[in-house]
């Protein structure tokens, strides 16, 4: 995990001051999303997989409305969990049991679930930001310090009513995008049911960095999946150094699933994830290609 304490604002403010000389970019916490979509348009060659993201993930309406932090924080989309006069939930409230697990899971998790929990996280900005190795700035009156993105998010295990690793009275201030040599070589597809309104059955950011035609670098992350935007680690270290194919996308791919336990209504999940992950890959080596 990547956790830096600052005991005064002036030692971090000089850490962002030396972030943002290394070429590092800064998103304020209340930045709102049309905001901060108007200005990754405009620079949208240096991270069209946030840009995508941001498009994919909600309406125009809420998009009026929303800010950086507070889409970090949405809760889940489980109707059981906003079911409260018929449906028991241990993310609402804890040890009452999961209904989902047993009845209509067609939205949920196939990674990263719990006997407690089956519920997925909701966001698409965060997939694109955990593969871009986002880092979260928060403060409180105890002080300043920073979480990676991938670790703001906890897994349910025994306790799905505690979602992230932020302490009582702390707030997110900004979120940071270290510099990155191949982060403008990037997409980001989510596959729903419809072109929207609609949450992720499966998502993929992905970024990739060709040494002619072997993959020298990648990120990979994936969205409607799991209780946390899921980054793909096994998936990443099965590509780096192999042959940009179909076959080396879709051996990846498996490895990344191999953990996953699907339930009755969402079994499809593995394959279409498989499928959409070799499909963004092979989109990116093609576009990599002169």
């Amino acid at each position: 995990m990547i956790e830096l304490t600052y005991s005064r604002a002036s030692d971090a403010a000089d850490a962002i001051r030396r972030a943002e000389a290394e070429g590092a970019r800064y998103l304020g916490g209340g930045t709102n999303l049309v905001d901060l979509m108007r200005e990754t348009v405009e620079g949208r060659t240096r991270y069209p997989m946030l840009t995508r993201a941001i498009v994919a993930g909600a309406s125009a309406q809420i998009r009026n409305m929303a800010t950086v932090g507070g889409n970090l924080l949405q809760r889940t989309r489980c109707s059981y969990f906003y079911d409260t006069d018929g449906s028991r939930c241990n993310k609402r409230s804890p040890g009452e049991g999961c209904d989902a697990s047993e009845g209509f899971n067609r939205m949920h998790a196939i990674l990263g679930a719990s006997p407690a929990c089956v519920a997925t996280h909701p966001s698409d900005m965060c997939v694109a930001l955990v593969a871009l190795d986002a880092v979260v700035h928060l403060q409180s009156t105890a002080g300043e310090r920073t979480v990676a993105l991938g670790d703001l998010h906890r897994l349910p295990g025994d306790r799905p009513d505690v979602e992230t690793v932020l302490e009582p009275g702390e707030l997110i201030t900004a979120v940071q995008l270290p510099p990155s040599d191949f982060a403008a070589h990037s997409t980001y597809r989510k596959v729903r049911d419809r072109s929207s309104y609609a949450f992720a059955l499966v998502s993929v950011a992905a970024a990739l960095e060709l040494d002619g035609g072997t993959i020298a670098d990648v990120r990979l992350a994936l969205g409607g999946v799991a209780p946390k935007p899921w980054r793909a680690w096994r998936a990443e270290a099965a590509l780096r150094g192999r042959p940009a194919t179909e076959a080396s996308f879709l051996q990846a791919a498996d490895a990344e699933l191999a953990g996953a336990r699907p339930l009755a209504g969402n079994a499809f999940k593995v394959e279409l994830a498989r499928r959409t992950i070799a499909a963004v890959l092979q989109q990116l080596t093609e576009g990599a290609r002169p």
